[in-house]
């Protein structure tokens, strides 16, 4: 018989091991120490065992295979994950809502959200799970621990759905399509906003005038003409703005960058709204010119 006991664990975060050495391995995660390079394209991990799955998009092994369809996958995750597909035989079903589990220890997780049972509590502040993988995940927003890199550009993330979702922009899969227009989207939150432009669904109101958006993000933006807020402020002259957008337009004007071209005088501006003011000066002067040309030709006539 083998304990289950883990009796080494982390200072920083409590999470337990079996050996001592396994904790030296998780430690870097919190001092972001990678002393194994990838001599192939230089990138830096943490963990040997991080660097060999890597490794892995070079060489293309593929080492771990399925025993149904013989379906060849790089990393032991992806081929369970895979294997989650063929499981079709649910015996075990909750007594509330009837929801079928293949496993017993999901469904006794799965009945806490019945029950509201909280059974995990952060150390830090307190705040309350009902799963474990719950409380990890919370956990790291104290101690900003990423142990999720992304193999292409090494961006770090808390949790791996963040991950698998900030992957998609590497490889451009969208698997969420609009059954009213086919329009495809990457992340089923972008795939719901999109959808009210169908529906006209508005959810978000504002608390001060009732005006509603489909947006909560619209909302906010809205709601600082109500409050004068202004989080973004220039960094060079200090003038604050409500929109990250207006700060990005205005700082232009700092950094010379002009990309508004003027047709008639090929003159260049760094905002549209510039530009346009320009084109009423040029309207004006043209307006100008052509009425002085026309009493000029009037008064000529007259002469002769």
């Amino acid at each position: 018989m083998h304990s289950n006991e883990k009796p080494f664990s982390c200072e920083v975060c409590s999470k337990q091991f079996f050996q001592k050495g396994h904790i030296s391995d998780h430690f870097r995660i919190h001092t972001n120490r990678k002393p194994y390079p990838c001599y192939v394209c230089s990138k830096q991990f943490s963990q040997m065992g991080n660097l060999k799955r890597h490794l892995r998009l070079h060489t293309n092994e593929k080492p771990y295979s399925c025993e149904v369809c013989s379906k060849q996958f790089s990393q032991k995750s992806t081929l369970n994950d895979h294997y989650r597909t063929y499981e079709n035989d649910k015996p075990l079903s909750c007594d509330v809502c009837r929801k079928e589990f293949s496993r017993k220890s999901n469904l006794k997780q799965h009945f806490r959200t019945h029950t509201n049972e909280k059974l995990y509590s952060c150390v830090v502040c307190n705040k309350q799970f009902s799963h474990k993988c719950g409380l990890n995940k919370h956990f790291r927003t104290h101690t900003n621990e990423k142990p999720h890199s992304c193999d292409v550009c090494n961006k770090q993330f808390s949790q791996k759905g963040t991950l698998d979702i900030h992957f998609r922009t590497h490889t451009n899969e969208k698997p969420y399509s609009c059954n009213v227009c086919n329009k495809r989207f990457s992340q089923k939150g972008s795939l719901d906003i999109h959808f009210r432009t169908h529906t006209n669904e508005k959810p978000y109101s504002c608390d001060v005038c009732n005006k509603q958006y489909s947006q909560k993000g619209s909302l906010d933006i809205h709601y600082r003409t109500h409050t004068n807020e202004k989080p973004y402020s220039c960094n060079a002259c200090g003038r604050e703005f409500s929109r990250k957008g207006n700060l990005k337009v205005h700082f232009r004007i700092h950094s010379n960058d002009k990309r508004h071209f003027c047709d008639v005088c090929s003159k260049w501006f760094s905002q549209k709204h510039s530009l346009n003011k320009h084109f009423f000066f040029l309207f004006i002067q043209m307006k100008n010119l052509i009425f002085v040309t026309f009493a000029t030709n009037i008064s000529l006539r007259k002469i002769a």
